[in-house]
């Protein structure tokens, strides 16, 4: 990689840290891949090694193509009130992480937690509409206390991923997630009764941003609404 040029400090300090960082990972990775496969592991620990895999990739791939790309900033909104951004968003389209590829009926849930920290559920249906239901528990820090727009997303210690609130509508009802690299987005309402000429108004801000068109997938749901999702503490 190269260091020089106009990059700043703290992504310059990530590239220290790649390798060592990686090595620690892959000891993770292995260990947990070990022991799903041996003959002490039964059902129930082996679903659970399954998640952990996955959320180890997941992260880590979040967090590489946050090193490796050189892209120019991305803005977010002005501000966001934490506790109107709480609570439920359908994600009615995206450019999918690998974690997330082939998802239907994908739900986010955000509780702002004591700490200050936002307690993150993403479900979706796993596949197809009556997929294996899957739920991820990841964990929001504000990075800039100052809008509350731009986040750190970890699945796993101590890998925090590029997490910025780009598009908010005055009603808290509509909300894109972007990141710097342009590699992933999320496009989140709190209904699916959303009109094509809002749909289109949307993406066309994602591409707006720098986000190439044909990469944009629109989620599918067969719910009209989806139950609230239960919190966890």
């Amino acid at each position: 990689f190269n260091l020089k040029g106009n990059r700043h400090k703290s992504d310059r300090a990530g590239y220290y840290w790649a390798a060592p960082g990686l090595c620690f990972l892959s000891g993770i990775y292995q260990h947990i891949n070990s022991y799903a496969g041996s003959r002490a592991c039964d059902s129930r620990t082996l679903m659970i090694c399954k998640i952990l895999l996955k959320a180890i990739t997941a992260g880590t791939l979040l967090w590489l193509s946050s090193l490796t790309h050189a892209a120019p900033p991305m803005a977010t909104v002005n501000y966001v009130d934490l506790e109107r951004f709480m609570g439920d968003w359908f994600v009615i389209a995206n450019i999918p992480t690998a974690l997330e590829k082939g998802a239907h009926n994908p739900l986010e849930s955000y509780k702002l937690d004591k700490n200050g920290t936002i307690a993150t559920t993403f479900s979706f249906n796993a596949g197809s509409f009556d997929g294996e239901e899957k739920v991820y528990h990841p964990r929001g820090f504000i990075k800039d206390k100052t809008t509350n727009a731009r986040w750190g997303m970890q699945f796993i210690w101590p890998i925090k991923a590029d997490y910025r609130v780009v598009y908010l509508d005055e009603d808290y009802q509509f909300t894109i997630i972007g990141r710097k690299a342009r590699d992933y987005v999320w496009v989140m309402a709190r209904s699916l009764d959303i009109s094509e000429e809002k749909y289109q108004e949307l993406i066309d801000f994602v591409v707006s941003l720098g986000y190439p068109a044909d990469k944009i997938e629109r989620a599918p749901h067969n719910n009209a609404e989806l139950a609230p999702h239960q919190s966890t503490d």
